[in-house]
């Protein structure tokens, strides 16, 4: 079973965005709340997949500082991490950081955010 780990999502956005990966996956959810959280989760337990919200909810940080952290540890670089945003120019710059083209919640349950998932979690070519 695959491992995802939700940053800083709200109740109910974590809540949509859970129910609609374990719909379309065979998947755990972990949700975590803050950047230095899910730096001491992911030092833990491995993970196949991190999805942080451009905002985090508990404190407005801004998702790209987590990217840009697990980027620059050489134990996370190779962990897939996508921007969970509905702004194109958001997920462009979460990719010049290091990740991989995400969705947003307007997305979720649209085939295009099951293809970019299922790329990452069933190593395909989509």
């Amino acid at each position: 079973m695959k491992k995802i780990l939700s940053v800083g999502q709200c109740n109910p956005d974590h809540s949509s965005i859970k129910t609609f990966l374990t719909r379309n996956f065979e998947c755990d959810v972990i949700r975590i709340d803050s950047t230095e959280q899910a730096i001491t989760e992911l030092q833990n337990n491995s993970y196949d997949l991190v999805l942080i919200n451009r905002k985090l909810d508990i404190d407005y940080t801004d998702g790209t500082i987590l990217i840009t952290k697990m980027k620059s540890i050489e134990n996370f670089k190779s962990i897939p991490v996508m921007l969970i945003s509905n702004y194109p120019e958001f997920q462009e710059e979460a990719v010049l950081l290091g990740a991989v083209y995400g969705f947003g919640k307007a997305e979720l349950g649209k085939e295009i955010a099951v293809e970019r998932v299922a790329k990452i979690l069933q190593n395909i070519s989509v």
